[in-house]
């Protein structure tokens, strides 16, 4: 049963994952493209770096007492991560504001999550708590500037024109459960997602289907990404499998799309009516060998604004477990 951990006197740890420490470097970006058509305009890029415990006791933080949990012999991993979040129009040479388009913004944030996994029931609910910031105390300008200076590429203009400083603050659940597996060849997930706050607030439902050589997916978090140990003939064990997720997301409210809830937009007479529905589908591929795991993949959404474009997000991952 999924609920509070908050009250249970036992605190159980399976350890069905032999790492128990994991480095991620993420880099989401427009330009990465599979089919070569890079752009530079609405979500255009998104730095991230996460760092991943396995913990031998319930730790006495908010997620340690309260966050949900996949029951006894939970596999139970936490994380800590900062992430930079950046959206700007599709012509980034103009200096003036552009109202019918995506608007320049900014943010940093920190992510704070619980990751349980059941590996006899088959599911997995993770709880996350996000904080931060949007606007010009995000540094947003400053970064984009600075890497396109540094790559000799096209300066960003319009920054004048983003969003105000405000505080993002959300509470995110996640639950995923297997509906089908042959073998470990083939898994078939079902999942739901909610997120409440003033960053963003909605739901979503999706589907993943993972083909290829990899560990049960509800063994634990640090078994996607990481391979330790060798096989009979003494090699590093390995991983690598394909993922194809379609997903449907209804949005209530965006800081990123129409700014913080407690400043106004800086535009006169903007306002950015967003796309409640918005269909996407992530797919790629996940390789690890031993304590090092890579990923690419390709995120394709619908316009999340009225009247705009489709819009297509390339990630790379690395994965270090210690």
């Amino acid at each position: 049963m999924i609920g509070s951990s908050h009250g249970q006197t036992p605190y159980t740890n399976n350890n069905k994952d032999s790492v128990t420490r994991m480095l991620r470097l993420s880099e989401d970006d427009d330009y990465i493209n599979f089919w070569g058509k890079g752009t530079d305009n609405a979500y255009t890029n998104g730095s991230r770096i996460d760092y991943f415990y396995q913990p031998d006791h319930r730790p006495h933080g908010v997620l340690g007492k309260y966050g949900l949990t996949a029951g006894p012999g939970s596999t139970d991993i936490y994380s800590w991560g900062l992430y930079e979040i950046m959206y700007t129009p599709d012509n980034i040479t103009k200096t003036g504001w552009q109202p019918n388009d995506y608007q320049y913004a900014g943010s940093i944030v920190a992510r704070h999550s619980r990751y349980s996994y059941n590996p006899e029931k088959k599911y997995s609910v993770k709880t996350e708590l996000v904080f931060g910031l949007i606007g010009p105390s995000a540094m947003g300008r400053e970064i984009q500037s600075g890497f396109h200076r540094l790559i000799h590429y096209t300066q960003p203009r319009g920054w004048s024109h983003q969003f105000r400083n405000d505080a993002l603050l959300n509470v995110n659940i996640d639950v995923e459960k297997q509906l089908f597996a042959a073998g470990r060849w083939l898994t078939l997930v079902g999942g739901a997602r909610a997120y409440a706050g003033t960053m963003e607030n909605g739901a979503a439902l999706s589907g993943t289907l993972l083909i290829g050589k990899m560990e049960p997916w509800f063994n634990g978090f640090f078994s996607h990404y990481t391979s330790p140990g060798r096989d009979r003939s003494g090699r590093k064990n390995w991983q690598g499998y394909f993922i194809f997720k379609p997903e449907l997301q209804y949005f209530a409210q965006n800081a990123m799309l129409q700014g913080g809830l407690f400043t106004h937009n800086p535009n006169p007479g903007a306002t950015p009516e967003l796309e409640p529905w918005v269909p996407s589908v992530t797919y790629g591929f996940i390789f690890s060998q031993g304590r090092f795991g890579f990923s690419i993949t390709e995120n394709v959404s619908s316009s999340t604004l009225r009247h705009l474009y489709c819009h297509d997000v390339g990630n790379v991952s690395l994965y270090f477990g210690l």
